[in-house]
């Protein structure tokens, strides 16, 4: 199986185990919905685990690889996916970067339409707030609430308190 291969088989399974396996310590997330993105696996994996509960209907329609010529390097991967959230269809884009030890780098996020991508940010935003008012993953509300100052706020998504992005239901 192509490195490729190993993150959206991983997600596809639902296996968030194998997803954090599979992502570089030092990997950035870049959220449709925050100005700044998400440093670090640990931080990543949170929001990633948010993501697998708020996800319905998950799945990749299409997987696209660029290889460098030569192979002068590590390919990019862009994975198309549909969900639902809370009813409304999204349409999204995983678009990963890979190291030389053939860990993903990169995850950047694009959903659409902005009525479900606001949704999705409200969403994983109250995940977020009630895993920290349980105290199960403070850290994950602190992460969001740091970056909440910096989010797009292109529809009125106050309160959303998270990013939107990838994974499965």
């Amino acid at each position: 199986m192509t490195v490729p291969g190993t993150f959206r088989s991983a997600v596809e399974a639902g296996d968030l185990a194998a997803v954090t396996r599979v992502l570089d310590p030092g990997i950035e997330f870049r959220s449709p919905v925050m100005v700044k993105p998400y440093l670090g696996r640990d931080t990543v994996t949170r929001l990633l685990a948010v993501l697998f509960e708020v996800f319905e209907e998950f799945r990749y329609t299409e997987d696209l690889v660029s290889r460098v010529p030569n192979g002068a390097g590590p390919p990019t991967q862009a994975l198309i996916f549909e969900a639902r959230v809370l009813g409304k269809a999204v349409q999204g884009l995983d678009l990963l970067s890979f190291g030389g030890t053939g860990l993903v780098t990169g995850l950047t996020v694009m959903v659409r339409p902005l009525p479900a991508a606001m949704t999705l940010a409200r969403a994983v935003g109250r995940r977020m707030e009630d895993a920290a008012a349980a105290g199960a993953d403070g850290a994950a509300a602190n992460d969001a609430e740091e970056n909440a100052e910096d989010r797009d706020d292109p529809g009125g998504a106050e309160g959303a308190g998270g990013p939107s992005g990838t994974t499965r239901s």
